[in-house]
């Protein structure tokens, strides 16, 4: 069933009236009586529903996280009250990497890249005044997501909420770690178990959970090209789809809980082709390996604007780059959408640049009219063609990894890290002689004052965060925590799903390192 669109009527400001799709001829036909490809339909070039935001506008995300959950949420209770309408949370290096705040590794680095979360207990106080089961949450976390999920599902059951309803998206991308970010912690083949565990866990408990966001935003952030972003990411997907299977899931029930992560340049045109290409190419993908559910053949994608594209130099010029990149997101059909603020090339983002970043979303959904029809570039001659060309060359970097195995083995042979690393020199040459201009860097140069509006975490909150986690070790049932940790040992050298026992120590206020090294110990680390 479609749903119902926003209004009766769609009119440009002069008063014709906008149709919701747009074909070659008025019956969705070509001279020859072919029908063209509509929207919701397989494959999907343009875009999963058939309403696309005429019905419903894109989940606008704001990507927020810094120093103690304290903070953190006031961060949130802020946005919620300006219009975010689903919450994106940043987490901390040591939590990322599986190490309490009190650990020697994360000395310099709590609260600096995001949240500190080290306990059940900061979870609590992240989401204080916020029901999980009326908002959206995004956890860019990797290596330590199955523990993060387990805090956030053990808060949805103190809240009293209905875990079939609670509804968000862990990142849980291992694979573009070791291809282009770092934060990983155990080797691929049981990080690919873990994964799986939760596809599996989640299918059955928090059926409206994505289970991962499989990443191309940090290959694009690492200096990938736009197809080099689109081929690795799929390439991923696939090993993804293929480890599930192997394990006996069913591809029609757990590839509907899969969405993607993408980035968004400043190269509007090339940046809607790569979107649009996505989906097709997901589509036959998800067919070849045995999908025949159309949900299960959807390539659904949040987008981030490029934070690498940010500069220093003359940082208002950010909010233009941003505005273009979100343009390129929403004309390329994305499900939701976060907006770098424009300092975030200086610091973390002020409430001010946060504002203004969500602000731009705003205006794009309620001002700009693109969108009030579906898929507004289709039948471009230009964009029709990027796309066939973008997907023809994203192919032929799938075929050549899936020669070499799959992506695994590309990425244990230092394949894409290879092609990342000559493509992100080329780029940095282009700047270098002047042949990619990038305004206000290599042209256009004025002399500027520093920015003075900018946001610091101080290196005292770490001191903060080891007094709470003493407090939670006194008052919590250390005999139990024990006996839980000695099952997950247990069952990480077996074959059974550490999802139920993750869970269990979360609720009984494990930490996470104590949760990450008791992995460690049955896994090892991945150097």
């Amino acid at each position: 069933m479609e749903e119902k669109e926003r209004k009766e009527k769609f009119t440009t400001d002069s008063g014709i009236e906008i149709k919701r799709v747009y074909t070659l001829s008025p019956k969705g036909k070509d001279k020859d009586g072919a029908e063209h490809e509509q929207p919701g339909e397989y494959p999907f070039t343009r875009g999963v529903q058939p309403t696309m935001y005429r019905s419903k506008l894109w989940t606008m995300r704001q990507y927020a996280g810094f120093s103690t959950a304290e903070e953190s949420n006031k961060r949130y209770h802020y946005l919620l009250s300006q219009g975010t309408t689903g919450l994106s949370v940043a987490f901390d290096l040591p939590t990322q990497i599986g190490y309490d705040s009190d650990h020697a590794f994360a000395d310099g680095e709590v609260g600096k890249a995001g949240v500190a979360i080290d306990s059940l207990r900061d979870i609590e106080i992240l989401f204080d005044g916020i029901k999980l089961e009326n908002i959206t949450t995004s956890m860019t976390i990797n290596s330590t997501a199955s523990i993060l999920l387990a805090m956030y599902i053990a808060l949805a059951k103190k809240q009293g909420a209905d875990l079939k309803k609670i509804s968000g998206t862990i990142q849980n991308d291992l694979l573009k770690e070791y291809a282009a970010r770092g934060t990983y912690i155990y080797p691929p083949k049981p990080s690919m178990r873990i994964i799986t565990d939760i596809f599996e866990y989640c299918s059955k408990e928090v059926p409206k959970w994505n289970t991962i966001s499989i990443s191309g935003y940090h290959i694009r952030e690492a200096g990938s090209t736009a197809v080099q972003e689109l081929a690795f990411t799929l390439a991923n997907g696939k090993a993804y789809l293929k480890a599930a299977i192997d394990k006996g899931l069913d591809i029609n029930v757990f590839a509907k809980r899969l969405s993607f992560f993408f980035n968004a340049h400043n190269n509007l045109f090339e940046e809607v082709a790569k979107f649009r290409a996505a989906r097709r190419m997901w589509a036959k993908i998800t067919k070849e390996l045995g999908a025949t559910d159309p949900r299960a053949q959807m390539l659904r994608f949040h987008t981030q604007t490029g934070g690498s594209t940010l500069t220093a130099q003359q940082p208002n010029n950010n909010i233009i780059r941003v505005t273009i990149q979100a343009m390129s997101a929403v004309l390329g059909g994305t499900q939701s959408l976060h907006t770098n603020g424009f300092d975030e090339a200086i610091a973390l983002p002020t409430e001010e640049a946060a504002r203004i970043a969500l602000r731009t979303q705003q205006i794009i959904g309620y001002e700009s009219g693109i969108a009030d029809t579906v898929d507004p570039l289709a039948g471009s001659y230009f964009v029709e063609t990027l796309t066939n060309e973008v997907e023809t060359a994203a192919w032929e970097y799938i075929h050549q990894i899936d020669a070499m195995g799959g992506a695994v083995a590309a990425i244990e042979e230092g394949y894409m890290q290879n092609e990342i690393a000559a493509s992100a020199y080329k780029y940095q040459e282009d700047i270098e002689s002047g042949e990619k201009v990038i305004v206000g860097v290599n042209k256009f140069n004025v002399q500027e004052k520093p920015l003075t509006d900018i946001f610091t975490v101080d290196d005292s909150i770490r001191q903060l965060q080891i007094e709470k986690i003493k407090k939670v070790k006194a008052e919590r049932d250390n005999e139990k925590v024990k006996e839980l940790l000695k099952k997950l040992d247990s069952n990480a050298r077996a074959d059974i799903n550490l999802m139920p026992t993750i869970l269990e120590a979360a609720e009984q206020y494990a930490t996470l390192g104590e949760i990450a090294d008791t992995m460690r110990n049955v896994f090892g680390e991945y150097k």
